[in-house]
């Protein structure tokens, strides 16, 4: 903004005003590189807009806006102002720090700017929803705002939800579910729930689900339930086509290192060794996959994964050739 000009020196001001309440003139003036007699032409200016600035009381006085005021949403639906929201929200997050400053200061100001119910809204996202940080981040799209807004305010109020979830084939089921909680894992935001058509949890990607109406109908959260690692596992465990189950030679840690949770579920066994479940629809990836493990291992099931690994060391024999 060019705050040479007095229309961007007075939307500056505006700003000041909601920064800072009770501003004294003269630091008005210092900010701004104007005298104060121009300071005090620019709240009457502001004044004849209809916002209202007030003379705020002490030995130097100042100015603020009325308590309570609230600019207009500057043309956002609430779509747009959610969606803008979260992705200020969603901008990696240090694990100890949480958002960069100058990314909180915007969502901030955002948040002032906004009537009381959307604002209440965002801080229902920001407190219920399991945003990444810098190490699990990628560049997946986000859903729709008021899909996340509506499980966001279901999960907080604990209030089972309706909604229509699509597939990739193009057919949708109606499902009720217990929102348990919400979380993105590698870029893509997932609903993690008590899912009542299956009688079992399950995890939803929350961008195929169409719509969602909030039910009168009360759950129990479970107890000390760690989202990203239920989403995870999850995932994990979500084909149908093959169960897995490997015992590798390494320690558990070693295995994590490696491994990534969203490709199997890990369990500790004795003599430094670890068991591997997962789940998959092509043995011939999985077999490629755990080729690249450096240590040995045991194929407890399926029988078929190894007849596919013998096939993928056969295809290398022979590249080497």
């Amino acid at each position: 903004m060019d705050t040479t000009r007095p229309a961007s020196r007075i939307l500056s001001m505006l700003e000041l005003l909601q920064d800072r309440p009770g501003i004294s003139g003269p630091e008005l003036s210092e900010r701004l590189d104007v005298s104060t007699r121009t300071i005090r032409r620019y709240i009457v200016t502001l004044q004849d807009m209809g916002i209202p600035v007030e003379p705020t009381p002490g030995r130097t006085g100042g100015y603020a806006l009325r308590p309570g005021f609230r600019l207009p949403p500057l043309m956002f639906s609430a779509d747009e102002a959610l969606g803008l929201a979260m992705a200020l929200l969603s901008i990696p997050a240090n694990r100890t720090s949480g958002l960069p400053a100058p990314v909180e200061a915007a969502l901030g100001k955002i948040e002032r700017v906004l009537p009381e119910e959307l604002s209440s809204r965002i801080e229902t996202i920001r407190s219920e929803v399991n945003f990444p940080d810098a190490a699990d981040w990628n560049d997946a799209g986000f859903p729709q705002p008021a899909v996340l807004a509506a499980l966001a305010q279901a999960k907080l109020s604990r209030q089972r939800v309706w909604f229509r979830y699509g597939r990739p084939t193009g057919d949708e089921t109606a499902r009720e579910v217990d929102p348990y909680g919400i979380g993105n894992v590698n870029g893509r935001w997932y609903l993690h729930g008590w899912c009542h058509l299956r009688n079992d949890r399950r995890t939803f990607r929350i961008d195929r689900i169409r719509r969602v109406d909030v039910l009168p109908k009360p759950f129990a959260m479970p107890e000390n339930l760690d989202v990203i690692k239920a989403i995870q596992e999850s995932l994990a465990l979500s084909w149908q086509n093959w169960r897995v189950e490997i015992e590798l030679e390494c320690p558990i840690n070693w295995a994590r290192e490696e491994i990534p949770p969203t490709f199997a579920v890990l369990e500790e066994l004795p003599q430094n060794r670890t068991r591997l479940i997962a789940s998959s629809s092509n043995l011939n990836y999985l077999a490629a996959r755990i080729a690249q493990l450096e240590w040995e291992m045991k194929i407890i099931s399926p029988p078929e994964l190894k007849i596919a690994i013998r096939e993928h060391a056969a295809r290398l024999q022979r590249a080497a050739e």
